[in-house]
């Protein structure tokens, strides 16, 4: 009896295993059919199978990703901004720091400059070598009025190789590069 007990043990979580694996293969799967959708531009396409990868693993951070972005794409802001949340709560750091960078630029795009500010905030502490957060948070400070905070990260973004902003600082601030840095940039 215990033999048999062991057996249906061994074969039970055989199963489970070999389930997992199989939904994990299913997830993957379908995120790379969606990845493909994406790339020849059909972006419904793409959020059905992103979908159905999320549905076969609701951990799937990468497929939440392409989602958003793919949301974004499709102008549906609110969508992107759940998926890119989706994306913080279930990456790893270096993952979440995209994941907020991302939901702050959805931000700045429909004008919520205020509330895109600690998005890029917190991208930038999870990787302070974000260029393109200093330079976004730059122009959602100056969309609440923070000039100085927008020149700081404008310069930071710069000084960290973001083309944007040095471009922009070089137009508008030609002796940027001899001011002192401030604590707020950093």
């Amino acid at each position: 009896m215990r033999r048999i007990y062991c057996c249906i043990t061994v074969f039970t979580a055989f199963l489970l295993l070999t389930g997992s694996i199989a939904l994990a293969e299913s997830a993957n799967s379908s995120f790379n059919q969606g990845f493909e959708k994406h790339l020849q531009g059909d972006l419904t396409g793409a959020i059905r199978c992103y979908s159905k990868a999320i549905d076969n693993n609701t951990a799937f951070a990468m497929a939440y990703q392409m989602r958003g972005i793919a949301q974004q794409q499709l102008k549906k802001y609110s969508q992107a901004i759940n998926d890119f949340s989706m994306v913080i709560t279930c990456g790893e750091p270096s993952f979440k720091s995209i994941g907020y960078y991302n939901r702050g630029v959805v931000k700045n795009m429909i004008g919520d400059f205020a509330g895109a500010i600690p998005d890029f905030s917190q991208a930038i502490e999870l990787d302070k070598k974000m260029a393109a957060a200093f330079f976004h948070r730059g122009i959602a400070k100056s969309k609440t009025g923070d000039l100085s905070g927008r020149q700081d990260d404008f310069r930071e973004a710069a000084r960290l190789g973001d083309s944007n902003a040095e471009a922009w600082l070089n137009t508008y601030y030609p002796a940027w590069k001899q001011l002192p840095v401030t604590a707020a940039s950093i």
